[in-house]
């Protein structure tokens, strides 16, 4: 099947309009900080983490990114092999892309940097984006189960749990007899298909292993980002589970804003209102939150840019 198009300007990181709305997303957050908090006092409690305790939450959140890159290193295997600093800084800019760039534009980095690195066709690497994006969705799921079961712990949360885990080898088995019926006949389709389901691993030890990596890096990141929120507001952990899941599926609001900035904000303020956290306290702890992802986020893109590729 035919590579589509990157064009003659190059990549795109984003119409103008996604900017111009992140633009005014942004404009509205600061104003609506500044109006109802204050910026001096919704950035004071920084003054109380100590040094040592802010170290040891960027490294964790560091760490979920080296479980990332070694996701993808996996992945692509044996194409990836003996080139793990090179996976890494695609990752991690990959990563970066995405944390900065509007609307979810950062996602055309993976496959333009696969292809720039590795050689990988456009059309495969997107749509093995497409897996890894629904291996994080699977996990985050088992964390919504896992909050909702601390919230108030009963048999029905670990049956959603077991039913919810066995879609993972489900689809796995369903996607050998949807492969066989997409190369049995003809048809742009069909084809799309057959390339969609070709860019699955074949072997289900791959796939476990990919869903291990999948599993650390969010747990690596859930936990620092967990002890954060709750430094600046006073939460349950499973209110604090349930902010972050929020915050991080803001993703798919149909407006995001630069560096996901308002929109991060108000899924995490959406979910933690209703559940009791008072609106200028789940502000101030949307707010920090996310000033800490950006400032990991920067820090990584300048490691990224270091780290030498083959």
């Amino acid at each position: 099947m035919a590579e589509p198009p990157v064009g003659n300007g190059g990549p795109r990181f984003g119409r103008p309009r996604d900017w111009l709305i992140g633009a005014l997303v942004l404009l509205l957050l600061v104003v609506w900080v500044e109006h109802s908090l204050g910026w001096g006092p919704l950035l004071a409690p920084w003054a109380t983490l100590s040094v040592g305790d802010l170290t040891g939450l960027i490294a964790l959140s560091t760490l979920s990114y080296g479980f990332r890159a070694m996701r993808v290193y996996d992945y692509f295997l044996p194409l990836t092999r003996g080139r793990f600093l090179t996976t890494l800084r695609l990752s991690v800019l990959h990563n970066v892309a995405n944390n900065l760039l509007p609307m979810r534009s950062g996602e055309a980095a993976f496959p333009l940097l696969m292809k720039r690195y590795f050689g990988q066709r456009l059309l495969h690497s997107s749509f093995a984006l497409v897996v890894i994006r629904l291996l994080d969705l699977h996990f985050l799921g088992l964390v919504a189960i896992a909050a909702l079961y601390a919230r108030s712990a009963g048999t029905l949360w670990l049956l959603a749990g077991v039913v919810w885990f066995g879609l993972l080898p489900g689809g796995y088995l369903l996607r050998g007899r949807l492969l066989r019926w997409a190369r049995a006949g003809t048809g742009r389709w069909r084809g799309l298909l057959g390339e969609a389901l070709a860019a699955l691993p074949e072997h289900p030890l791959v796939i476990a292993r990919l869903y291990l990596w999948t599993a650390l890096s969010w747990i690596a990141k859930v936990v620092a980002f967990a002890a954060v929120l709750r430094h600046f507001v006073p939460l349950e952990r499973w209110q604090a589970l349930a902010g972050i899941l929020g915050a991080e599926l803001s993703s798919i609001l149909p407006v995001h804003g630069i560096a996901g900035t308002g929109s991060y904000e108000a899924a995490a303020v959406g979910v933690l209102v209703p559940l009791g956290v008072e609106l200028n306290a789940a502000l101030a702890g949307a707010v920090n939150l996310h000033l800490f992802l950006l400032g990991v986020t920067v820090l990584l893109a300048v490691i990224g840019l270091l780290i030498p590729r083959r």
